[in-house]
């Protein structure tokens, strides 16, 4: 397993992140950024660190349309 085969992974790991739908999938399970309520001790923990990283990426959604294309016209370079 090599440096780009991890990096791979991970995009492909970002990508089902971004796709994850809030209002239908995210916040029947009570994993609504609702749910956290405000800025408090809620956000330090380990579900608000997560539900701040699904944020982040779904927020992040150009460059890693970006990334997914330099990643795809490589692969079809490469062979």
């Amino acid at each position: 397993m090599g440096l780009w085969t991890l990096f791979e992974g991970l995009l492909m790991l970002a990508n089902a992140v971004a796709i994850l739908n809030e209002e239908r999938f995210l916040a029947r399970r009570g994993w609504g950024f609702n749910e956290l309520g405000g800025m408090g001790a809620s956000v330090r923990s380990l579900k608000g660190q997560i539900l701040g990283l699904i944020h982040a990426i779904q927020y992040l959604c150009l460059p890693l349309i970006a990334l997914n294309i330099i990643v795809a016209f490589s692969m079809l370079i490469s062979g």
